[in-house]
């Protein structure tokens, strides 16, 4: 059952405007570019090729905040972090905490549903190299603003990598900004608590910089601040 209250429909709106944004040319140049060229393992596919929005629960108590889509990841399947690798370790820790109704997620209608989270790239594009530039960062950044205005009953945002705490900090408006590591936790003005993961980039997690159990344990942490905080407020 879907509710069709304000938030699930500026949300609604949100995703549409996302979607349609030609704001940055070097980005739009790099998904269409990829969109057009695909990777031979997924020739007989229709890559997405534009911008991802967030998705999830609009009744989210957890933001889990990326980088940016992966090329042939998000740009392929329109979903941020649905058919690449550090999806695959994402969805699988989520779905452990509870977050997720299973544990993998392939394509845009593999049934995958959050259950009081949302999932968001700061940047919507997929950029050459991973790397967006600060102007691509800053032009995307009123949609993040807007989607945590939206998400009302939000207590935890799990940034994933350095790139997505800084973007975090400068939304949440965090100063000093403590250095960032791997499970270090900062109480924003609002009182919502960012935890921080490395990312679960393929570099991280071939070294073992990232282990399961140390992914699993920010979203079990997650977890119990997202409960301890809903409890603590009043009923609604």
């Amino acid at each position: 059952m879907h509710s069709h209250g304000v938030a699930s429909d500026s949300l609604t709106r949100l995703t549409d405007e996302i979607v349609s944004c030609f704001a940055c040319p070097r980005l739009v140049a790099w998904r269409e570019q990829v969109a057009r060229d695909k990777r031979a393992a997924f020739a007989d596919q229709e890559y997405w090729g534009r911008p991802i929005p967030g998705f999830g629960d609009p009744k989210a108590r957890v933001l889990v905040l990326g980088l940016a889509p992966a090329a042939h990841g998000g740009d392929r399947t329109g979903l941020v972090f649905t058919g690449d690798r550090p999806g695959d370790w994402l969805f699988a820790a989520m779905h452990r905490a509870g977050f997720a109704n299973q544990p993998t997620s392939v394509s845009r209608n593999d049934g995958l549903k959050w259950r009081a989270a949302y999932v968001a790239a700061a940047v919507r594009c997929a950029p050459p190299a991973n790397k967006p530039t600060p102007e691509e960062r800053d032009t995307c950044r009123p949609y993040l603003e807007r989607e945590v205005a939206l998400l009302t009953d939000l207590r935890v945002i799990v940034v994933l990598g350095k790139y997505a705490y800084d973007s975090a900090c400068s939304i949440f408006g965090v100063r000093p900004r403590p250095q960032f590591g791997h499970g270090v936790e900062v109480v924003e003005p609002a009182g919502r608590t960012i935890v921080c993961s490395f990312h679960p980039s393929q570099q991280n997690t071939f070294t073992g910089k990232l282990t399961v159990p140390m992914l699993d344990a920010v979203f079990e942490r997650a977890r119990v601040l997202a409960q301890r905080k809903a409890n603590n407020s009043p009923m609604k």
